[in-house]
């Protein structure tokens, strides 16, 4: 049996973070619709779970939210993903402002493995033209590998090679990335299925204390893990070759808890998936 919601985080303030709302998107991948008017809001400040079985569209719409989808030469899209209330898809939006403001942390953490630690914090500002002093950039290293709880495993060797930082360690130098150009949403795909459960531990802390600085969507398979990180749910399902669809959503502990829909309650509780 999956285990309960632990007490959910004291309430945390929403101000000036970002609301993202997808409304009736529908992916596809060639002639293959794989996901089906799907509908969500992922309310500021809080951290949304997309969870379900493999297959059922969760890292589709995860990379709907900020547009890697249509990087796949097949993909299509349909629907509206609003950004506190603007459509990223919107016709004059651009793809570099999309990337800017919604940042990704993948499954498998991918640093620079020979830039250095430092070098490998800031690598995002040139990839987005922003500049800054050298002494704003020492600043900003700090600033994000201290939001990544990292700051003190790593402060007497910013120049030595991300790469030769531990599995847990490389995750939070990724998310230290991210956090650089000061993203209002960050989105996690599975960020800690390939880390041992100490450091899962650390990453779940660290996505704890990010969400006062941004809106948080992660991807899971461990119900454990929805449970203790997240503020709510979606339980996303693709039964018998149908497209993915949202099954129910809504407040984490309710759904583990009080389930409205036997789908949901099964999968909660191990019984497949």
């Amino acid at each position: 049996m999956a285990e309960q919601p632990a007490e959910q985080p004291a309430e945390r303030s929403s101000a000036g973070l970002a609301r993202i709302e997808a409304r009736d998107v529908s992916c596809w991948f060639g002639d293959r619709l794989v996901l089906d008017r799907v509908s969500l809001v992922m309310d500021p400040g809080r951290i949304t779970a997309l969870i379900g079985p493999s297959g059922c569209g969760k890292s589709t719409f995860l990379r709907t939210l900020n547009r890697m989808h249509e990087l796949v030469p097949s993909a299509r899209l349909g629907g509206e993903v609003l950004l506190d209330g603007e459509d990223i898809y919107a016709a004059g939006k651009k793809l570099t402002d999309a990337r800017r403001q919604i940042g990704m942390v993948f499954q498998k953490p991918n640093p620079f493995p020979a830039m250095s630690i430092r070098d490998n914090v800031v690598a995002g500002l040139r990839l987005t033209g922003t500049k800054v002093s050298r002494a704003e950039k020492e600043e900003l290293v700090e600033r994000c590998l201290r939001l990544a709880g990292l700051w003190n495993e790593v402060k007497d060797r910013l120049d030595a090679p991300g790469g030769g930082l531990s599995g847990g360690q490389q995750q939070r130098l990724c998310i230290a990335r991210s956090m650089a150009i000061r993203p209002r949403v960050l989105l996690m795909d599975e960020p800690c299925s390939a880390l041992d459960p100490t450091s899962t531990r650390v990453i779940e802390e660290t996505m704890m204390e990010l969400a006062q600085e941004v809106t948080i969507v992660i991807v899971t398979h461990n119900m454990q893990q929805a449970a203790r990180v997240s503020d709510q749910c979606a339980f996303f399902l693709a039964a018998h070759g149908t497209p993915g669809v949202i099954v129910e959503h809504g407040d984490t502990a309710a759904m583990f808890q009080h389930p409205q829909d036997q789908r949901t309650a099964d999968y909660v509780n191990g019984r497949f998936g």
